[in-house]
């Protein structure tokens, strides 16, 4: 690849995020279960209530990244948030979720939300922007982010067989390191309406709600809200107890937590492979044959993990995930860049994509919760694996296809240029 200062910039950047991301999350339902002591249900209740917190962030922080453009100051303050992942979740969620369980859940909400689930997928946008900007794929940097994770789950179950805390204080430490990259890296001081300098164009318009009306009466729009509704709200429902699934199958829980975490690492250095090829997939097919093929895969992954019992079995269903990941998360942006208004391009990033994903999340993961207590994990895996398999026929008819993206695509430009398609 030819030398360019902003890809290797921000593919450091998302290495740094993730391994601080990974550290915290790839094992909080572990976390919920063995340190704090939830059982299903109350874990579902905690997921649900995470999820409506940050369906408020995502409607905020989509405001907010088409307003400001490429300007640092929302990538501050999700940073200064990843700072207080030690300090908040020891001294402050976990005594919570202990004395009350709802008062404890409300707190978790709004952190996690405005920090890790809505901050992620901010970060995740405006980095699309700058990859459009400085001409380089975003999912060659994006890989990066998931080799992050991979390192992390690695040490992740060790750590936190020795004190479930650890990680969170270093994703703290993660963060001094994202503050002191994003002080390194000029982006486009450009506000919203205003010229750019150099190479920078005019950033985005600010969001309008008048956008929304508009959105409302395009068929495009809705039929993208039905197979985010129907296919990818199911992804984190689905992920937020598998470690718990599988942790189990083994004689003890720190053995279950050590193989969790070495076999979530094999299969995010998977996916970091499949994030760099993921781009020429699917500019060769077209953003929508590339979200069916996520939904077929996502839907072969979770049937398998419901048939089969065994460890060695049930880990090898997860790697599917190394391939489905990256083609629903490329062809998602090339879906937006294709078929709708650029201007908009955060907000149907946070909004139509995650805000939509989160709000069936926050409906999903009580059943969910509920039905893992009830009917086993083997079962209710079959329920969501026919739910995602009837979707993904309806988005087949649904979608809008017929288009392909070259190279890097449409570039990050002025609203007086942008290419608007309805």
């Amino acid at each position: 690849m030819k030398w360019n200062r902003s890809y290797w910039v921000f593919s450091i950047f998302f290495f740094v995020h993730y391994f601080g991301f990974s550290s915290v999350m790839s094992l909080f339902g572990i976390w919920l279960g063995q340190a704090v002591g939830l059982d299903g249900t109350e874990k579902g209740i905690v997921f649900a209530i995470n999820s409506l917190g940050t369906l408020c962030f995502h409607l905020l922080y989509g405001y907010i990244s088409d307003k400001i453009g490429l300007r640092k100051h929302l990538l501050s303050v999700i940073i200064g948030l990843l700072m207080l992942a030690g300090p908040f979740f020891q001294f402050v969620y976990s005594p919570l979720l202990h004395s009350n369980i709802w008062l404890g859940a409300l707190a978790g909400s709004i952190y996690i939300g405005a920090t890790f689930s809505s901050g992620n997928a901010s970060i995740e946008s405006v980095i699309e922007k700058i990859s459009r900007l400085k001409a380089f794929e975003y999912g060659k940097a994006r890989m990066f982010g998931s080799l992050g994770w991979a390192v992390a789950t690695f040490f992740a179950g060790q750590t936190f067989n020795r004190n479930p805390n650890w990680n969170f204080w270093i994703c703290s430490c993660t963060a001094l390191l994202l503050a002191f990259l994003l002080l390194r890296t000029k982006l486009a001081n450009a506000s919203a309406g205003e010229e750019g300098s150099g190479d920078e164009p005019k950033s985005s318009e600010p969001f309008r709600f008048a956008d929304i009306g508009r959105l409302s009466r395009n068929r495009k729009f809705w039929a993208f809200i039905l197979y985010i509704v129907g296919v990818m709200c199911l992804v984190p429902v689905y992920d937020q107890q598998f470690p718990v699934y599988f942790s189990s199958l083994f004689e003890t829980k720190e053995a279950g937590n050590r193989m969790y975490g070495y076999l979530n690492s094999v299969q995010v250095f998977a996916e970091a492979l499949c994030m760099f090829l993921a781009p020429a997939l699917i500019n060769k097919i077209g953003p929508k044959r590339g979200l069916l093929l996520g939904g077929v895969l996502m839907f072969i992954r979770i049937s398998v993990s419901g048939m089969v019992d065994g460890p060695l079995e049930v880990g090898a269903t997860k790697m599917i995930q190394a391939l489905e990941l990256p083609v629903m998360l490329i062809s998602i942006f090339k879906y937006i860049r294709l078929n709708f208004d650029l201007r908009v391009a955060s907000t149907l990033y946070l909004v139509g994509y995650q805000f939509t994903g989160a709000l069936g999340g926050s409906i999903m993961s009580p059943l969910a919760g509920s039905l893992y207590d009830r009917i086993g994990f083997s079962h209710t895996y079959l329920w969501m694996a026919g739910y995602v398999l009837l979707f993904t026929l309806i988005a087949a008819f649904a979608l809008s296809g017929g288009e392909r993206e070259t190279g890097q695509g449409m570039l990050y430009r002025a609203s007086s240029e942008t290419v608007t398609k309805r």
